[in-house]
């Protein structure tokens, strides 16, 4: 079975996106903040750029949900919203969203979306078969990732903490009870404003 890596930023105070997430703040306000270690001055770090390496390079597929995908709520009409990245993703492997609103793929370049209505099970299972061998990614935003976790499916997670609080938006743990899951640290490795945390699952 290959390996599935969850990876997100998170703040100090546990949160993974802002408030009010919306076209205009998709991260939600302030959730930018979190970013900064690989989209602002620190992105050239050695450090960071291996990180964001593991995130992106050699993934066989990746896993997200439609919040991470788009603001579009409901039925997905007529939107012709093909995600935050333009016609570029930085994927390169096939993408699986899930929605509780079916949808045709969008192939762009590099990578192909494909909307999965029947759970994080589903998807995962669609994930392995293109995969083979190499890796899987859970790529967010919280409701995915916390799918991810209790569907017993995720073997390692990435944090990259950053010192910054947001006071409020999503949280990756929120609704889990004590112990559960149960982590194991298993790197640290530090770079200006962030410290990139690595936990295995144990299980």
């Amino acid at each position: 079975m290959p390996r599935t890596n969850l990876s997100m930023s998170i703040s100090a105070d546990g949160y993974v996106a802002g408030p009010d997430q919306s076209e205009d703040h998709p991260l939600g306000v302030g959730g930018q903040l979190l970013h900064d270690w690989h989209m602002g001055t620190a992105a050239d770090h050695p450090v960071n750029k291996q990180v964001v390496g593991e995130m992106m390079d050699g993934m066989g597929a990746t896993i997200m949900g439609r919040n991470m995908f788009g603001p579009i709520r409901g039925d997905w009409a007529d939107s012709d919203w093909t995600g935050w990245w333009g016609n570029e993703p930085p994927y390169h492997c096939p993408v699986f969203v899930l929605t509780h609103h079916a949808r045709e793929s969008i192939a762009l370049d590099g990578t192909t979306f494909h909307f999965v209505t029947d759970g994080i099970e589903s998807a995962y299972a669609r994930a392995v078969e293109v995969a083979g061998e190499r890796p899987i990614s859970i790529a967010g935003g919280a409701s995915c990732a916390r799918q991810a976790i209790r569907a017993g499916i995720v073997d390692e997670i990435d944090l990259q903490l950053s010192p910054v609080i947001l006071g409020s938006g999503e949280r990756l743990f929120d609704g889990f009870d004590a112990g559960v899951p149960s982590l194991e640290l298993a790197r640290v490795l530090e770079a200006p404003g962030v410290a990139h945390l690595r936990y295995r699952v144990v299980r």
